[in-house]
C-alpha cells in the first residue's frame, strides 16, 4: 500500500465515487477529474482534507490541487478508481471557450514534464557554451542539442499521441498522422526545393490557394506546402478531424476487420485533407494571431508586460494560460524565439517572496509551517500550494504578489528580453533567456526576479498585518454580538442537509435551514437593502444594515418557470423594513408545474460570523427568530 493510499480513497469517496469519474488527468500540482455530476462531489471536505490544498472548478474540469507529489496520488486514485489511460470521457460541457481550454490544456499537460526537461537541456548547453567549456561546432554541443531540441522538433508526433487521446481516437494512429506532417520530402521547403529543380531556381509556384503558393498536386488538386516540423496547431486540427472520420468508419465496417481497415480509412481521408485544406487554413490562421501578439508587444511592450505580469497568476488559477502557452510553443518551435510569455517570467519569484514576507509575520503557527515548503516549490516554478494555501485566502498578499509579478514583466519587456527555448521552470527557467553566447537575457531575468521578489516582499512586509492575534482577542470577549434574523416565510424548518438541491445541502452557499412554506409569501427579515432580485424573482438577496448577507431562494430549479406565478415588490437596490413583503409566488401553482417548493435561506457571508444557529422551532411564521448570527 503506497504512501498516499488513504488519501487516493478520500479524494475518490469525496469527487462521488468511482462511478461519478469519466476520466482523471494531472498537471504538475492538480488531479483533473471530469466527473458526471460535480454536484455530487463534496467541495467542503474536499478543501479540509489533510493533504489536499483547494478545488477548482474550471474549463470543464473538478480540479483537486495536491501540491507537488501529484503524480504519487494520481497513481493510487487511478488503481482505487480502476481506472485506466484508455478510459473515454464524455463530451465536454461548458461554453465554447470551457471546451477549447479544456481540449488545449488535454493534450499539453501530458508532456510537460519532458517538454521542462528538454527545455532544460537546450538552457544548459548554451549555457555551457556561453562558459565556453565547448564550442557550438563541438560533438558534445551535437548531441545535447539533438537531445533538447527532438520534442520541439518532433512536436507533431508527441501532439498526435496526447490529441488523439483527448479526441478518442487510437493513439497509435494518432502517432502515425503525426510523423506523417514530420516526413522531410512533404514539406513545404521540399515541395519548393524539387519543383525549383526542374522549373528553374527562383521559378513561381504553378499555383496559389489562400494566398500561399502550390508547388505540386495530389490527384490533380493543388498542394499547399507548408512545414509542419515543430509545428503546434495544424496536428491538433488534423487529429480531431480524423476522430470524427474514425467514429463514421467504426459504424459501417465490420468488428472483425475493425483492427487494420479502420484506421486505413483515416489514414487514407484524414491526412490528404489535413495536407490539403487544415493544416494551410489553420497554418495561416496560427500565423495570423502570432503576428497579433508581435503587434501589440510592438505597441507598447510596457504595457503588454505589465498587464501580464500581473494578471499571470490569476489566469493560472483558472487555467486560462493555456489560451498563451501554445502561441508561444509555436513560436519558439517555428521561428526560435518568443516574448509571449516573457513578461509572466518573474511572477512566480513575487509570489514565493511574498510568502517568505508572510513567514516573518504570520502568528498562526498551522499556517507558518507551509510557509517553507511553498517557498521551496515556489523558488522551482510551483505556486499552488502558496497561492491556495496561503496568499490567496489572505488576499492583500495575493494582490501583492501580482503588483510584484507586473513590475518584474515592465522590466523584461522594456529589455526586449527574449526565450529561444521552453520549459524550464522557476529558477530553472533563466536558461530559457540564453541565445548561443549571448548571455544577456539571462543577466536581465535574474534582474527581473529580483525585482519582482523585492516589490512583493516589501509591500507584503511593511503593509499587510496579520489580524489573527486580534481577532482571537475578540472572540475571548464575553460580550459577543449577534444578530437574529426573523423568517421571511411562514412554514415548516427543516435543516439545511435535508434540502434537495446539493449545493445548499452541502453548505457551500453558507450556513442556513430550508422552509417548506404553506403560505406564499416572502417577507424582510430584517432593515437592510435588496442587492439582487432575479429577473425569474425565485430568488434574491439582501443585506442587513448591520452587514448580514442573506440568500432566498425560491424553490427548487423555480428557474425554469422564468417567473411565471412570481410577483415582485421591490426592485434590486431598494431599501426595505423589517416585515415588508418582498415577493409573492404561486405555491400551488409549482407543485403542480412538478418542482419542489423548498425555500433554502442561507447566510451567504457564513466565514464572516462566528457562528450561524438555528433557533430549533419546527415551525414558523414571518414575526418568528430563524436563525442567530454571532459577531
Amino acid at each position: 500500500m503506497g504512501k498516499y493510499h488513504e488519501l487516493a480513497e478520500k479524494i475518490v469517496k469525496n469527487v462521488g465515487g468511482q462511478e461519478n469519474i469519466n476520466s482523471l488527468t494531472h498537471c504538475i500540482t492538480r488531479l483533473r477529474f471530469k466527473l458526471k455530476d460535480e454536484s455530487q462531489a463534496n467541495d467542503d471536505v474536499l478543501k479540509n482534507m489533510d493533504g489536499v490544498v483547494t478545488v477548482m472548478k474550471s474549463g470543464g474540469q473538478y480540479q483537486v490541487v495536491i501540491g507537488n507529489h501529484v503524480p504519487a496520488v494520481y497513481e493510487e486514485v487511478v488503481s482505487i478508481a480502476g481506472l485506466s489511460g484508455e478510459r473515454e470521457e464524455e463530451a465536454s460541457s461548458g461554453n465554447l471557450f470551457d471546451r477549447l481550454i479544456d481540449i488545449l490544456s488535454g493534450c499539453f499537460q501530458p508532456f510537460l514534464g519532458a517538454l521542462a526537461a528538454a527545455g532544460m537541456v537546450k538552457g544548459l548547453n548554451a549555457l555551457l557554451v556561453f562558459l565556453k567549456l565547448y564550442t557550438a561546432t563541438s560533438g558534445t554541443y551535437t548531441m545535447l542539442n539533438g537531445i533538447g531540441d527532438a520534442i520541439f522538433y518532433f512536436m507533431p508526433v508527441i501532439l498526435g499521441y496526447t490529441a488523439a487521446k483527448k479526441f478518442r481516437l487510437h493513439p497509435m494512429v494518432g502517432i502515425v498522422i503525426g510523423a506523417a506532417l514530420c516526413y522531410p520530402t512533404i514539406q513545404g521547403s521540399a515541395l519548393q526545393t524539387a519543383f525549383e529543380t526542374t522549373a528553374g531556381a527562383g521559378a513561381a509556384a504553378p499555383y496559389n490557394l489562400f494566398g500561399l503558393p502550390a508547388y505540386d498536386t495530389f490527384i490533380g488538386i493543388p498542394w499547399v506546402g507548408a512545414n509542419y516540423t515543430s509545428s503546434v496547431v495544424p496536428i491538433i486540427f488534423i487529429i480531431a478531424f480524423a476522430a470524427q472520420v474514425q467514429k463514421v468508419f467504426k459504424r459501417i465496417i465490420p468488428e472483425v476487420v475493425q483492427t487494420f481497415l479502420v484506421p486505413f480509412f483515416v489514414l487514407l481521408i484524414a491526412l490528404p485533407i489535413g495536407f490539403l485544406v487544415i493544416g494551410p487554413i489553420v497554418s495561416m490562421l496560427t500565423d495570423l494571431l502570432s503576428a497579433g501578439f508581435t503587434a501589440l508587444m510592438s505597441f507598447s511592450p510596457a504595457l503588454y508586460g505589465l498587464i501580464l505580469g500581473f494578471f499571470w497568476q490569476v489566469l493560472v488559477i483558472f487555467g486560462l494560460h493555456w489560451s498563451v502557452v501554445p502561441l508561444a510553443i509555436m513560436q519558439v518551435t517555428q521561428e526560435g524565439s518568443s516574448q509571449v510569455l516573457t513578461g509572466s517570467f518573474a511572477a512566480s519569484f513575487a509570489q514565493t517572496a511574498v510568502v517568505l514576507a508572510m513567514f516573518f509575520k504570520l502568528k498562526d503557527k498551522k499556517l507558518k509551517a507551509l510557509c517553507p515548503p511553498a517557498i521551496i516549490s515556489g523558488i522551482f516554478g510551483v505556486t499552488e500550494p502558496a497561492i491556495y494555501g496561503i496568499t490567496l485566502p489572505k488576499k492583500w498578499p495575493f494582490i501583492y504578489s501580482m503588483i510584484g509579478g507586473a513590475v518584474g514583466g515592465l522590466y523584461l519587456m522594456i529589455n526586449n528580453v527574449t526565450a529561444y527555448t521552453m520549459g524550464g521552470l522557476g529558477i530553472f527557467g533563466v536558461l530559457n533567456f540564453i541565445n548561443g553566447d549571448d548571455a544577456s537575457g539571462m543577466i536581465q531575468s535574474f534582474i527581473a526576479i529580483a525585482i519582482a521578489a523585492v516589490v512583493g516582499f516589501g509591500l507584503t512586509f511593511f503593509f499587510w498585518k496579520d489580524n489573527t492575534v486580534e481577532e482571537e482577542v475578540i472572540i475571548d470577549k464575553t460580550t459577543i454580538k449577534k444578530e437574529n434574523i426573523t423568517s421571511p416565510v411562514k412554514g415548516r424548518v427543516l435543516s439545511l442537509k435535508n434540502a434537495e438541491d446539493p449545493a445548499f445541502a452541502n453548505g457551500a452557499l453558507g450556513n442556513g435551514v430550508v422552509i417548506e412554506p404553506t403560505e406564499g409569501k416572502v417577507v424582510a427579515p430584517f432593515d437592510g437593502t435588496i442587492v439582487t432580485l432575479f429577473p425569474t424573482k425565485h430568488a434574491l438577496g439582501l443585506i442587513s444594515d448591520n452587514g448580514t448577507e442573506l440568500l432566498i431562494h425560491i424553490g427548487i430549479d423555480t428557474v425554469q418557470l422564468e417567473g411565471e406565478g412570481f410577483e415582485a415588490f421591490v426592485k434590486q437596490g431598494d431599501r426595505v423594513k423589517k416585515g415588508q413583503t418582498l415577493v409573492t409566488f404561486d405555491l400551488e401553482g409549482i407543485k403542480k408545474a412538478g418542482f419542489s417548493t423548498q425555500i433554502p435561506i442561507v447566510v451567504t457571508n457564513t466565514a464572516d460570523y462566528l457562528d450561524i444557529l438555528e433557533v430549533g422551532s419546527n415551525e414558523v411564521s414571518t414575526s418568528d427568530d430563524l436563525l442567530t448570527a454571532l459577531i
